[in-house]
């Protein structure tokens, strides 16, 4: 099994029943709908993402892809987690949790980035 291909679709289905219920639920308060739908918005791109690493994992295996997904799966849980629990609930369980939470997926895409650029390097005769 790939985990991150798994992680990619469970990821992508929560963030449809998060949208879809951010949307309908909490239409009469506008900030917070937002805040949640940028919670909703941030998990499904990375989740899209998470299904990119499993697939480059799957056709290049390497230890950078790994820790990418790692990083985009625990960047997730602590961005949109935090802003789902700060819409419903008014409670940041964490201080510092969505920042930290975001710079986890920077560091994450740069990963992509530099094993990107490294392919390419590879690829030139």
């Amino acid at each position: 099994m790939n985990i991150w291909i798994f992680l990619a679709g469970l990821n992508g289905a929560v963030a449809v029943a998060a949208g879809a219920y951010g949307w309908h639920m909490l239409s009469d308060t506008p900030d917070i709908r937002d805040i949640f739908m940028m919670g909703s918005q941030y998990q499904m791109w990375h989740g899209f993402a998470l299904l990119g690493v499993g697939l480059m994992q799957h056709h290049r295996p390497c230890r950078a892809f790994s820790i990418a997904g790692g990083l985009f799966q625990v960047g997730l849980v602590l961005f949109s987690g935090t802003l789902y629990s700060f819409a419903l609930l008014s409670v940041v369980p964490l201080e510092g949790a969505a920042p930290l939470g975001g710079g986890l997926l920077l560091v994450a895409w740069l990963i992509v980035a530099v094993q990107g650029a490294r392919s390419l390097r590879i690829a030139k005769p």
